[in-house]
């Protein structure tokens, strides 16, 4: 092999490692894409909708993790506190090699309950637009819920798809250091390869 090939090949493998360790710290410090898998989020995500996760709207973090995991890493600088009404992804807590996505419902401190589909924070019902109900039919827990108090540094979460969602009615709150973004943008949505829904690429969660 000649020497301009060695060199060719010597700046071939360093644009390769360059890129990787990018793309490793972009994934980890800057933005996550996530794949909405079901239906959960209906009718505000749609199965086969592709989100960029923002990783530093609330926490500038360390890896936790030699794979740059920043989830329970310490935090350096906190940015914001999650708020009601947040689209966010987290570590599922009854499996951690999971990432779901759901809405913040209600804070730390707060106390929720739920009455015949109606949520209901530290006593006054919450106004959610964004619901989507497909069922008549009351069931405990799932319609009729509470009072529980989220602790504090936890999150109490609800997919929008109210009667097809496994959510924080069953499996508890989140805690601040399992939330791995805050949804940022659709940039792709596709149902099959023929039905691509170019309307909603571009759709911003601020």
């Amino acid at each position: 092999m000649t020497q301009s090939s060695l060199k060719s090949l010597r700046d071939t493998v360093e644009a390769i490692v360059v890129a990787l360790l990018l793309a490793f710290v972009i994934r980890a410090f800057v933005v996550q894409a996530f794949k909405i898998p079901s239906g959960s989020m209906l009718e505000t995500l749609q199965i086969g909708d592709h989100l960029l996760v923002t990783k530093f709207a609330y926490d500038l973090r360390l890896p936790s993790t030699v794979f740059l995991d920043t989830t329970d890493g310490k935090v350096l600088y906190a940015v914001s506190e999650p708020e009601r009404g947040d689209i966010i992804v987290f570590k599922y807590p009854e499996d951690e090699t999971k990432d779901f996505i759901k809405r913040v419902v209600a804070l730390p401190g707060e106390t929720i309950e739920i009455h015949d589909k109606v949520v209901f924070i530290d006593g006054k019902p919450l106004d959610e637009p964004y619901v989507r109900h497909t069922k008549h039919t009351m069931e405990p827990v799932r319609d009729n819920f509470g009072p529980y108090t989220v602790p504090e540094g936890q999150y109490f979460m609800l997919g929008d798809n109210r009667e097809a969602s496994h959510d924080s009615r069953w499996w508890g709150p989140v805690k601040r250091e399992k939330i791995v973004g805050k949804a940022l943008v659709i940039y792709w949505s596709w149902g099959s390869i023929t039905d691509v829904r170019f309307e909603r690429i571009g759709t911003l969660f601020l």
